[in-house]
């Protein structure tokens, strides 16, 4: 399974797409943002996803953590986000 990375430019209705297609193809989907803004937009594209989802009769949680990720040699922390079946 994909990692789905988020940025602050990202839209909110692609990523959630995105997550869509994912947990219905793999059951569940991973969501990595790092900064405020790309958090922002990974939450609302969960908002968007779950209610995609609740129409094909599939009810999502969404499960935050921290996780570390080098870019550029530096260590930087980012938000995980695990969406899946409740």
């Amino acid at each position: 399974m994909e990692l789905i990375k988020v940025s602050a430019t990202s839209r909110s209705t692609a990523v959630a797409g995105a997550i869509a297609g994912v947990v219905r193809e793999h059951g569940r989907a991973e969501v990595q943002a790092i900064g405020a803004g790309a958090v922002n937009q990974a939450v609302k594209a969960a908002a968007i996803a779950r209610g995609y989802l609740l129409l094909d009769g599939i009810d999502v949680v969404l499960i935050p953590s921290f996780g570390e990720v080098n870019i550029d040699g530096v260590e930087r922390t980012a938000i995980k986000f695990t969406i899946e079946p409740r």
